[in-house]
């Protein structure tokens, strides 16, 4: 084919197509893990080609960071600043939903970006989150409005986390309730459930495996897993870099380690504070301050897991993805127990909206752990949940 011939083919929107690609290449396998061979090929060129559109890897990865955030932005500029709480939140629902399978790079692959477009993604969020900010003041004026735009907009960021197939008209209908039920809560109103949580007490680390555990995660949580070596790791615990792999035989075996034994520690506390609950209204409570306790006090090790789970290799991913949905499985029963009109997956996509106001409010209040903030998060997310 003549270069002439190929251009008249080529798509005009090549571009539009890399950068989506590439933003569900990132999603899937994390920005270390996904290769530009890979992009090139889902687009149906070469890498060749793709370097024409890019100069390298961290070019098209700071482009797909933006995406959501830019279209985010785009949207709420089209919306009235008059307009009610309710079309500015659907607004952002339609934007979100609308591109689930690479929405969520920001949340977490962020992390990669260098520190001025870093902090340029932070504005841009910044700015939606004000404006949504704005709104819920003039509507609700309740304490903290600034923490329930947060949680709302993470009940909406939700959806690009996980991959419950369920329509995309049905899932909006479900988040936009949701997050209209979170702003409208009051989180100094909390009943005081998350005082009355006990959880597993983390093992003291006695053996040189467990103490590589402990060392490690902090250090993956700061610097991230890919930049951290296993040097650094064995460091921490006063061994040589090579005493490491009479422990385990590579550093994702360590994350997969202690991500395992969390899951193990969350399920236990699960099982612990719904003893003896019958009601399922009080079983989801328990539920929910059972998990914000848990994010609190595993702060690093919940942040890791998240943004790092996606590049594990698929037999130590395997049992974490297992873990997962067992746990899954417990709110959505206990759920729809609660809330009989909920089907399967809209009650999934609850719990998973759960666990999007954990994280944003989280981070809107730095995980400063005190019983007056996580009564504050249990209520909002007791609130997504519509309870």
């Amino acid at each position: 084919m003549t270069a002439e011939a190929a251009a008249a083919v080529r798509p005009r929107n090549r571009r539009q197509l890399i950068v989506e690609a590439a933003g569900r290449a990132f999603s899937e396998h994390g920005y270390h893990a996904a290769s530009m061979e890979e992009i090139a090929a889902s687009v149906g060129i070469t890498a060749a080609a793709l370097y024409r559109h890019f100069p390298n890897k961290y070019a098209l990865f700071a482009e797909c960071a933006n995406v959501l955030v830019d279209r985010l932005v785009a949207v709420l500029d089209e919306v009235p600043a008059e307009a009610a709480l309710v079309d500015v939140l659907a607004a952002v629902t339609r934007v979100t939903v609308a591109h689930r399978a690479a929405g969520g790079l920001y949340r977490w692959e962020s992390r990669y970006l260098n520190r001025e477009d870093r902090q340029v993604l932070r504005a841009k969020f910044a700015h939606v989150v004000g404006r949504v900010t704005d709104v819920v003041r003039r509507e609700h004026p309740l304490p903290d409005e600034h923490l329930r735009a947060a949680a709302a907009l993470g009940v909406i960021g939700s959806i690009t986390m996980h991959r419950t197939s369920i329509a995309q008209r049905r899932v909006e209908e479900v988040l936009l309730a949701a997050a209209t039920r979170v702003v409208a809560t009051d989180p100094t109103a909390a009943t005081g459930s998350a005082r009355s949580v006990e959880l597993p007490t983390q093992p003291v680390p006695r053996t040189r495996r467990s103490e590589i555990l402990a060392a490690a995660i902090p250090l993956f949580e700061k610097d991230g897993f890919t930049t951290v070596t296993n040097g650094r790791i064995a460091e921490a615990v006063g061994l040589v870099p090579s005493a490491i792999y009479r422990y385990f035989p590579g550093k994702a075996d360590i994350l997969a380690a202690a991500c395992l034994q969390a899951a193990g520690l969350l399920a236990q506390a699960v099982a612990q504070n719904l003893l003896g609950v019958v009601d399922p209204h009080d079983a989801v409570v328990a539920l929910a301050a059972t998990y914000v306790a848990y994010s609190f006090e595993h702060t690093a090790l919940t942040n890791v897991a998240n943004a790092e789970l996606a590049g594990l290799p698929a037999t130590l991913r395997r049992p974490l993805v297992v873990a997962q949905r067992e746990h899954i499985a417990v709110w959505e029963r206990q759920l729809r127990s609660a809330r009989p009109e909920l089907d399967s997956r809209q009650a999934r996509v609850l719990v998973h909206a759960g666990f999007g106001v954990v994280v944003e409010a989280g981070r809107g209040l730095r995980w400063r752990d005190s019983p007056d903030n996580r009564d504050a998060v249990v209520a909002l997310l007791v609130g997504a949940l519509g309870l």
